[in-house]
């Protein structure tokens, strides 16, 4: 039997064989907040904008999968801006360092939210639409909710989580107003359990807030990074689907 791979299947198999030899559509872009240097990365949707997509990086910061991730959004008809949370010329590779890196912001959640809000900024300076999705990978995922319990981002009308962190810190919670979110978590997760994705539908719940989870059996933490050990395919594309979906629901 010969199988037939859908637009996105092919456009995700395509991104994933080609992992180490990607050419960016967009460009960097260096900006400033309160004097410190920062260096994102921005990209035109390919047709007509639907909307912009904020990116959130992972524990490494900036690098290619973000930009991969932000060209196929502006395939998909988006203005993506990944923003950068750690500084020009900060991508931590040494665990220790990637620990340290996120570990400063989880400790300050104020510059964690103002670092976010002038990424969003930064990005309709771009030109980006101002209707807004925030997209967050791993920490980047946490830090997407933490902007939507705070309730300070302007024209940002969804958030969305992929295997990140959905920990609600003692002494915050999710407003009722919030914009719904979307969460892709694996279910082979050992650095996030099923009890906390468990605790965080119960607490949306009980704010009445719309929001749709995904669990992909079998996938570990990180299971879209492409090249990685922890790459799984098949949870990356359903996942990937699925989001785009909902993407499209949310800028209807």
């Amino acid at each position: 039997m010969i199988k037939t791979l859908s637009l996105s299947s092919l456009v995700l198999t395509c991104y994933a064989a080609n992992a180490f030899a990607f050419s960016p559509m967009g460009e960097d872009i260096a900006y400033t907040v309160n004097d410190e240097a920062f260096e994102g990365y921005y990209v035109s949707a390919v047709n007509e904008s639907k909307g912009t997509v904020l990116i959130i990086h992972d524990w490494d910061g900036v690098d290619d999968y973000e930009r991969q991730r932000a060209d196929m959004l502006a395939n998909e008809g988006y203005d993506a801006f990944a923003i950068d949370l750690f500084g020009a010329g900060n991508r931590p590779q040494a665990i220790e360092d990637k620990q340290a890196a996120t570990s400063q912001l989880y400790e300050d959640r104020a510059r964690m939210r103002e670092l976010t809000l002038a990424g969003l900024t930064q990005a309709r300076e771009q030109g980006a639409a101002e209707s807004t999705v925030l997209l967050g990978y791993c920490f980047g995922g946490a830090v997407a909710l933490e902007t939507a319990r705070s309730g300070e981002a302007d024209d940002v009308i969804a958030y969305s989580s992929f295997h990140g962190g959905l920990a609600t810190p003692e002494g915050q919670d999710y407003p009722q107003a919030t914009p719904p979110i979307f969460i892709a978590h694996g279910g082979a997760d050992e650095s996030v359990s099923l009890e906390e994705v468990t605790t965080l539908m119960e607490t949306l719940e009980a704010a009445e807030i719309a929001y749709e989870v995904n669990i992909y059996s079998g996938a570990p933490h990180a299971f879209s990074v492409f090249g990685s050990d922890r790459y799984q395919a098949q949870a990356d594309e359903r996942s990937w689907a699925s989001f785009t979906q909902w993407l499209n629901s949310v800028f209807e």
